[in-house]
């Protein structure tokens, strides 16, 4: 804002001083030694956009995130490469990390950051379909802008086609026995996830890792998934293929002394959050050894405190030490002698879930433990890993907890983070399959069968909503056009061939034959994916759209600046 009045400023010191004639509104202040510095505010570097340009604007923001991800839709999609700053290399096509690593300034497009965030938290899969879904209401959003439509009537329109389009989802679904054939519905569930992977090689195997971890931490009678209990570990080295399932706790830890035990049955734990060494003053202290004598008696008095510690360890008939803290070579060596393998350095997560497994209790000090603050676990081993020479710590089949861990194996580290993010969206693909067992069939078959619907919707409504119902139609069959663009097959015409097929023989499961199976049918070829995610899917995209187009005014403040200039 440029003013060439009077300005009555006031400083940091409460004067009043009076400036004439500036330009710009400015305050003095002085600094600790008395020198005045004034403050000028360059307010005229704020940038502001209104009306239907800001929505414009916003608009094609969005639709840049929308698009990078189009291409990674589907099991032909492509993967997308991401380098960070320190040049760390990333290569992934999951929707939400490929969105979380890109460097996002513009407010709106973060808001595509955000959805896919949400997506990925509550359902765990359908990240990138989700972006693709939003960036395409939008693309309709901005042609019906251009044809003079108001936002509001446009924001309207895709409310009510939202609900038409679950309205026909939900009639289209199909429950399914998630224990039939020993589970064989809930693996294709997480082979499909994980058909669109780097490691779509060994679908089948993670797919069964993965369903058996889940079932191992379900309560089917109230249809719930702890999955804080499931934990994923990855490990350079090996392939894929040695990925394996735990049942039980795998901590990056080994023994502290190479000839303890190695392998304990019926282990008997002590959890202790207190260091293996002798009592220290909690002030300021200095201790003056003058001659062989006193150095005897420190000796000693600490040897008594290390025994007098591993003593009462043995006493409350505990086998295994557990620590958060570590210990010196003279009582890891006593902890040896004693036949009481100990395990130091144990992350304080780590010390949490073990007590929680184990049924133990964290013990504080030496003087509180006793046998029934001891956890306990069938079985508890050290595994070597090839010539690399690195060890972790399994503690097997715990006693109050179902706790499942899946070891990841890999060639690289990238392959590793990949598989773990792949494992990750085909657990939660079988959980809200447990959760509720209803399925609506792929390959881009369900939005077809929603578009119809909502178009037919669109002829019975006379309102101008009526023309953004018909786009929302458009927006659904943009899902299948990716598919069929990024699989290499015609856009235009496969997706006419299908909607015509769904309309003639009524059948909602026709889709895209992505694999070249010689089938339209999803159900043939065992292409399924969960309700939920489907449903929340459109409803988020909706009420993302809907938040964009009743942006009208964007002030950026980011580049506004305070410059300091001193006089």
């Amino acid at each position: 804002m440029c003013i060439r009045d009077r300005v009555s400023t006031q400083s940091t010191w409460g004067f009043n001083i009076q400036v004439q004639n500036l330009f710009f509104v400015m305050s003095v202040a002085f600094d600790e030694f008395g020198r005045p510095f004034i403050i000028l505010r360059e307010q005229e570097r704020k940038r502001r956009v209104k009306g239907i340009d800001a929505i414009k604007g916003n608009i094609t923001a969005a639709r840049s995130v929308a698009s990078t991800l189009r291409s990674s839709l589907g099991p032909k999609g492509m993967d997308k490469m991401i380098v960070s700053p320190d040049n760390d290399v990333l290569v992934t096509n999951d929707g939400a990390t490929i969105v979380e690593k890109m460097e996002i300034d513009h407010p709106v497009a973060k808001l595509m950051v955000e959805l896919s965030k949400s997506q990925d938290n509550e359902i765990g899969d359908g990240t990138t379909g989700i972006v693709v879904l939003a960036g395409s209401l939008l693309e309709q959003a901005y042609h019906l802008i251009e044809k003079g439509i108001h936002p509001l009537k446009i924001a309207d329109g895709f409310e009510k086609a939202c609900e038409i389009a679950v309205a026909r989802l939900e009639e289209i679904s199909e429950d399914v026995d998630i224990e039939a054939n020993n589970h064989e519905n809930l693996i294709k569930a997480a082979m499909i996830a994980l058909g669109s992977k780097v490691v779509s090689k060994n679908k089948r195997q993670l797919a069964e890792i993965a369903v058996k971890a889940i079932l191992s931490v379900a309560d089917l009678q109230r249809r719930d998934v702890n999955f804080e209990l499931i934990k994923v570990n990855g490990k350079t080295g090996g392939n894929v293929e040695d990925t394996t399932l735990i049942n039980g706790i795998l901590i990056d830890k080994d023994f502290s002394h190479p000839q303890m035990q190695k392998d304990i049955k019926d282990a008997k734990i002590v959890i202790l959050t207190c260091p293996f060494e002798p009592p220290k003053p909690k002030t300021k202290h200095n201790l003056n050894l003058t001659n062989a004598e006193d150095y005897k008696k420190l000796y000693e008095y600490e040897q008594k405190t290390f025994v007098d510690m591993v003593q009462k360890c043995k006493d409350s008939g505990a086998n295994i030490v557990m620590c958060q803290w570590g210990f010196d070579d003279e009582a890891n060596h006593l902890l040896m002698v004693n036949d009481l393998p100990a395990v130091r350095w144990v992350g304080g997560s780590d010390i949490e879930l073990i007590a929680v497994a184990t049924g133990g209790r964290i013990i504080p000090r030496f003087s509180e433990i006793t046998p029934e603050k001891l956890g306990s676990a069938e079985r508890i081993r050290e595994i070597d890993f090839g010539t690399i020479g690195e060890k972790m710590i399994v503690i097997e089949e715990c006693a109050q907890s179902k706790a499942v861990t899946l070891l990841v194996r890999g060639g690289s580290q990238m392959v590793v983070d990949e598989a773990k993010r792949s494992l990750h969206d085909a657990l939660c693909v079988v959980r809200n399959l447990v959760k509720k067992n209803k399925i609506i069939y792929g390959g881009g078959s369900a939005e077809i069968a929603m578009s119809i619907a909502v178009q037919q919707a669109a002829d019975q409504i006379s309102s101008v909503e009526q023309y953004a119902i018909r786009g929302f139609s458009r927006a659904l069959e943009d899902i299948p056009t990716a598919l069929a663009d990024n699989t290499g097959l015609m856009p235009i015409e496969t997706i006419a061939e299908i909607r015509s097929s769904q309309i003639r023989d009524k059948n909602p499961r026709y889709g895209v034959d992505c694999v070249g199976a010689g089938t339209l049918d999803m159900k043939e070829q065992s292409v399924y994916e969960t309700f939920l995610s489907k449903r929340q899917q459109i409803q988020l995209a909706t009420q993302v759209v809907k938040m964009i187009l009743k942006i009208d005014d964007c002030i950026q403040p980011d580049e506004y600046e305070l410059s300091l200039i001193h006089i």
